[in-house]
């Protein structure tokens, strides 16, 4: 018989502890894999936000604890479109509200103006007019949600609008929620004379980090954010989840190298007559370590792909929330499953290290006279 297989052999004498051993560490990969996934569609969403209608940052409220708490009076970003090095700004304020089975529908509050330089890609219909008060464009996500087109009416927050024009986008958030006039959304969400933020975009030539490094020095009350990892300034929310992801994966570690542990422990005791014989017979500890080590990182590698796949699957089941569809898909990148494997990994390790010295530290005579 194979070193390999004599391996195996081992992990299937006891074939339920060996399976619930898996499932308990699947369980923790699959967490890890089906959480980051999710972290990782967050940071896409939220990268979508700070890059639509091609600008080159945003200009929010410091200290915001969430950016859509963000408020930047319209007077400052009517100085921000004549700050230097400024070609352009397009203020927007957010409103969420539910709509439908959509607790987060998004709407998005924009002048006639911002909404004709934005660039909608409209696919039917028309733009609202300057003076409109109650009309609507909805993205072609919520068009299908809520089964509404051109002619019909849609409320939000007690408002009826008439839905006038059809638009399409690539950000998620966006083509799940509308867009209406800024007034109305003002008025809808009492904040009269005050956007979330300022979309800012940096005239040609000009060093855009140059540019908003001035902003946050020249306004005491705004800051800029202009990819990701600066989303702290104006939201936790990501941080928070991140400190959440690192926090599940240290625990999956600690949860697993315990039942590894438990099991290897258990298979070596069982077997103390058996390792008596083969150190008997001239197995050097080298060779006895790297069965229990070997035995422990089978298991775990089996975990492994069993908890990838149940967190692929988890995350995709997250899908069926209609409040999760309209804000983020699940990332699947390479990093998220070699963070999985990595915890495997270490879980073999650190489940397999007690069973192992005691193994190798086991009297051939002594473990011959085990009952």
């Amino acid at each position: 018989m194979s070193f390999t297989a004599l391996i195996f052999k081992n992990l299937l004498r006891q074939r339920i502890r060996t399976s619930l051993t898996v499932v308990g560490i699947g369980l923790g990969i699959a967490t890890v894999v089906a959480l980051g996934s999710v972290v990782g569609g967050m940071k896409q969403t939220a990268g979508q936000i700070l890059t639509a209608y091609g600008s080159d940052f945003i200009v929010a409220e410091k200290g915001a604890s969430d950016l859509s708490f963000s408020n930047v009076a319209e007077a400052d970003q009517a100085t921000l479109a004549e700050y230097p090095g400024v070609a352009g700004t397009l203020g927007i304020l957010l409103r969420l509200s539910k709509v439908g089975g959509n607790p987060y529908f998004v709407t998005v509050g924009m002048t006639a103006v911002d909404v004709e330089a934005a660039g909608i890609d409209l696919r039917e219909g028309t733009l609202y007019s300057s003076g409109a008060r109650d009309e609507i464009l909805l993205g072609t996500h919520a068009s299908n949600d809520l089964d509404a087109g051109v002619g019909d009416s849609v409320v939000i927050d007690d408002q009826t609008f008439h839905v006038v024009g059809l638009f399409k986008s690539s950000n998620l958030w966006q083509d799940s929620g509308a867009i209406a006039p800024l007034a109305t959304v003002q008025e809808l969400a009492n904040k009269a004379g005050v956007v979330t933020f300022v979309y800012v975009r940096v005239a040609e030539g000009a060093d855009p980090e140059a540019v908003a490094a001035g902003i946050r020095d020249d306004f005491a009350l705004l800051t800029t954010v202009a990819n990701v990892s600066e989303y702290s300034r104006v939201d936790q929310g990501i941080e928070i989840m991140d400190a959440l992801n690192l926090a599940v994966q240290a625990l999956a570690v600690g949860i697993g190298a315990i039942g590894v542990m438990n099991t290897m422990v258990m298979s070596v005791y069982e077997r103390t007559r058996e390792i008596g014989i083969l150190r008997a017979v001239g197995w050097s500890d080298n060779r006895v370590l790297r069965m229990i080590v070997g035995e422990s990182l089978i298991l775990c590698a089996i975990a492994a792909v069993v908890g990838a796949l149940a967190g692929v699957a988890a995350s995709r089941a997250v899908l069926l929330i209609p409040a999760v569809q309209s804000l983020l898909t699940p990332t699947y990148t390479s990093d998220i499953f070699v963070r999985g494997l990595v915890v495997a990994l270490a879980v073999a390790l650190v489940g397999a290290a007690y069973p192992a010295v005691r193994a190798i530290r086991l009297v051939p005579m002594e473990a011959l006279r085990h009952e």
